[in-house]
């Protein structure tokens, strides 16, 4: 019997986990990636491999840059600075830590993969908390953890039009306040209260306390561990993976797709799952296919944004390594006043292994909008907030730097998950094309959205 032929573009983590899942069930996978490394904006890099041309290259395509670096580039990569690290393109802690989809979707291929969870704490001016809330804290608030706990996904839908900034003005408790301040944006990469959804973000956590599961978490060995366990699933049932492969064309005939074009060779299938920005659909299939309100909609879409930071040290507090912080920076000039980020120091345990054994890898980022992130001067202002919460947490830490890079991305999440900006559904109107990816409607952010969307894809598919 043959089996049904399926093309994905794009190996992302959505189009790799769409890959397993259907693989798994009998289809005939082949998965298509324009570049020779796989993971897509989820990707980990080799520091002793890395060339400098390379990492602008490669930073270019996803819509990044690297907007300071301490000493200069060209002495980090001439002096080898990078040797025996990997580096993700961009700060890619995991929602839901070792309970997160990323764990769930690599034990579908029977690897087994460490991921490193931890609770999260707050930067004071001060010093850090740790956790964010003690026992106090959450006594004070149960009522509306409890609440929180029981809403049902109708109770959620009637939340997904109410912003957070209502949500706050309606309970108006101070420790839950400050919560609500700080989570939602987090959970959304979004800064601007006014535009985050409260169904989505209650959603978000919900799903971790239903789970019981640390809320972050990063694997041992990088990103590339998860990447190459879904490569391995994928052709352990029979799929394929070609790199260097760009499409360049989804073909569609009466309303229907019948396969894609690679330069001058076609490829036959009747169904394609297109795991790329949402807003560069049409640049490989002709936008007459669709409606001109789909059309519209679709580039409408906006992204988010962030400043990351990675910074190598010689030596952190042993009592802070494996934790996670928040911090705030009230008035910051910014899309909603405020800006919220992380200072992530899971990559600084030992047992992850993306460092050497001399050094310490600490992870930051700051939210900001797309528009932000391409701003000089919004840049070197967001650069000082992290690098002042990171001194808080590490009092003179510039003592103990070996190197800083800072990598911004105008691009980070595909689709900002707010209320004016709904992420398209996981069908399109075409007969037989799907989209996956964190550009979609599914639960979650980044890499738990991306999953998701492939499971939402597989179960319409299947069922």
């Amino acid at each position: 019997m043959t089996r049904k032929k399926v093309c994905v573009i794009g190996a992302g983590l959505g189009g790799l986990s769409t890959g397993l899942f259907l693989s798994k069930k009998g289809y005939a996978v082949t998965v298509f990636e324009k570049e020779e490394l796989i993971g897509g904006r989820a990707l980990s890099l080799n520091g002793n491999d890395l060339t400098l041309k390379d990492y602008k290259k490669i930073l270019s395509k996803y819509s990044m840059a690297i907007s300071f670096s301490e000493p200069p580039l060209k002495k980090i990569f001439k002096e080898k600075m990078l040797k025996d690290y990997r580096l993700d393109l961009g700060f890619h802690s995991i929602g839901g830590g070792e309970m997160s989809e990323a764990g769930r979707v690599v034990f579908e291929t029977g690897s087994e993969i460490n991921i490193i969870g931890t609770r999260l704490g707050l930067v004071r001016r001060n010093g850090y908390k740790f956790p964010l809330l003690n026992l106090i804290d959450k006594l004070i608030i149960l009522p509306q953890i409890l609440r929180l706990y029981s809403y049902n996904e109708k109770t959620m839908k009637q939340l997904d039009t109410v912003s957070i900034a209502d949500t706050i003005k309606k309970y108006d408790k101070k420790k839950l306040t400050f919560v609500l301040e700080l989570l939602p944006r987090v959970i959304t990469t979004v800064n601007n209260l006014n535009k985050i959804s409260t169904g989505e973000s209650f959603r978000a956590n919900q799903l971790n306390i239903k789970r019981g599961s640390s809320p972050v978490g990063y694997p041992v060995g990088g990103l590339d561990t998860i990447n190459n366990a879904l490569v391995q699933g994928i052709e352990s049932n029979g799929g394929r993976i070609l790199l260097n492969h760009e499409v360049k064309e989804i073909i569609v005939e009466k309303g229907s797709v019948t396969g894609v074009k690679i330069k001058d060779k076609t490829f036959d299938s009747n169904l394609v799952i297109y795991n790329g920005l949402v807003q560069n659909l049409f640049q490989i299939v002709n936008e007459k296919n669709f409606s001109k309100k789909y059309v519209k909609y679709i580039k409408s879409l906006k992204g988010t944004g962030s400043l990351c930071a990675y910074y190598s040290l010689n030596n952190i507090p042993y009592e802070l390594t494996g934790k996670s912080f928040l911090f705030i920076e009230k008035n910051a000039d910014v899309d909603g006043d405020d800006a919220v980020g992380m200072i992530e120091f899971v990559t600084a345990d030992p047992k992850v292994e993306v460092a050497p054994k001399s050094a310490y890898l600490v992870q930051s980022y700051i939210i900001c909008t797309p528009n932000e992130a391409k701003s000089k001067k919004m840049l070197t202002k967001l650069k000082k907030i992290l690098d002042k919460n990171l001194d808080r947490l590490i009092p003179n830490y510039k003592n103990q730097l070996n190197w800083a890079i800072y990598p911004t991305v105008w691009h980070l999440d595909g689709v900002a998950k707010t209320i004016d900006n709904k992420k398209p559904d996981i069908k399109t109107p075409i007969e037989g094309l799907y989209l996956v990816g964190d550009c979609t409607k599914a639960p979650g952010i980044g890499i738990n959205c991306a999953i998701n969307s492939a499971k939402i894809l597989c179960n319409e598919i299947l069922y």
